[in-house]
């Protein structure tokens, strides 16, 4: 050995971030291992190596025993007196040996042992990097593409995976591209860490709203929930524990620029902001927009809700491929039955015929709804109070 190696080693060690100390007891190991398995079979070898000056010195142990029982690892009394007067029973002597001794399959299976060393190191440094940072959102280089269209980027200090499922629908992801992923699983496997990310993930679109509306970031404006079909359409509740801040105006921005920012960086993906409610079936009545639907009872027990809906916004409640009521599920958390109604396509309307129906109406009448309400009553009283007082023929 020499000063050449331990330069070599320490260059390693600060390239790839490991412990110059345990690179030098993992190659004592090695070479302690070779000389065993190759030069002195069934010996109990110690290599040591000065980590100053890199000088190498390997030693054959022999326990000093009344009875040699194994000559390759014990040596008898009476021998090692010869060697030296102050020597005891149970005392082990170290042999050196000639370094030089070592052949050049021993030193081909150092190295081979040493690059197994050092890439479980390099391993265990990645998992015990990465392992704490699961859920967290990073920016990745994308390093290449296989065969079964499954995307591998770099986090920097380690390799991950984004299976075609947490890719966003139609998005392209040429080599050496940046982009921001969410590492959706750590863990330990057989050829190393495994690491998935996604880019399909509702926690990547919670992050960037944060990122684009400050009144998301400092809690003005609390997101409740998200669905999302990646690079298609997602939905998110929204609500603000400020009555004086409108929580969809402040998502949106003026003129949409907010919400513009946040689908650029989702492949233009739509997304719906919708106004959360503790009443779950008003919570359902705004998930199911832009269609505007009727009566709503809800079975809290079975969590799923059953919804009138008028025939000609029965289609518009249903979307495209079932994609708004299947997104408005997700957001509430309710499975929906949508019935439709004949002859009802007004919400108003719709909402004077269920509370005129005696403990079916499961919503109260409020606000706007109740104005409409009290307008078409008063209307219908006024033509009554008319044909009343008209003549009779």
């Amino acid at each position: 050995m020499s000063k050449d190696f331990l330069d070599a080693l320490n260059q390693l060690a600060m390239e790839r971030n490991l412990d110059k100390m345990e690179l030098v007891n993992n190659f004592e190991n090695a070479l302690e291992q070779a000389y065993e398995r190759n030069i002195e079979p069934g010996k109990e070898i110690d290599v040591i190596i000065d980590p100053n000056s890199g000088e190498l010195e390997v030693l054959i142990i022999r326990k000093v025993v009344e009875e040699v029982l194994n000559p390759n690892t014990e040596i008898s009394l009476e021998e090692a007196l010869e060697l030296d007067d102050d020597i005891s029973v149970g005392m082990e002597l170290e042999f050196p040996v000639d370094p030089e001794k070592f052949t050049r399959i021993a030193l081909r299976t150092t190295k081979q042992v040493i690059t197994q060393k050092i890439r479980e190191a390099e391993k265990q440094m990645i998992l015990d990097e990465y392992k704490d940072r699961k859920g967290e959102i990073m920016t990745a280089t994308v390093s290449r593409l296989d065969n079964k269209r499954n995307v591998f980027v770099d986090l920097g200090r380690g390799e991950a995976l984004m299976t075609v499922r947490d890719q966003i629908q139609g998005e392209r992801y040429p080599v050496g591209n940046r982009i921001k992923v969410f590492i959706k699983e750590v863990e330990a496997s057989n050829r190393g860490p495994s690491i998935l990310v996604s880019r399909s993930a509702p926690e990547l679109l919670e992050y960037l709203m944060k990122q684009e509306i400050p009144e998301i970031a400092d809690g003005t404006v609390v997101l409740k929930s998200i669905a999302r079909e990646a690079g298609q359409r997602s939905k998110v509740a929204v609500n603000s524990t400020n009555p004086n801040v409108d929580p969809i105006g402040a998502c949106i921005g003026q003129r949409g620029s907010r919400i513009q920012a946040v689908t650029s960086e989702l492949q233009r993906e739509r997304v719906d902001v919708i106004l959360w409610d503790p009443n779950p079936a008003e919570f359902i009545r705004n998930a199911l927009s832009p269609a505007k639907v009727g009566r709503i009872i809800i079975d809290d027990d079975a969590k799923e809700a059953s919804v009138s809906v008028p025939s000609d916004q029965l289609s518009l409640a249903i979307g495209k491929s079932g994609q708004n009521v299947r997104l408005a599920a997700k957001l509430t958390g309710f499975k929906l039955d949508l019935k439709p109604t004949e002859g009802v396509s007004d919400l108003d309307e719709a909402m004077i015929i269920a509370a005129s129906e005696e403990g079916e109406s499961q919503t109260p009448i409020s606000g706007s709804k109740q104005a409409a309400f009290d307008a078409l009553f008063n209307d219908s009283a006024k033509e009554a109070t008319k044909e009343s007082d008209s003549p009779k023929e």
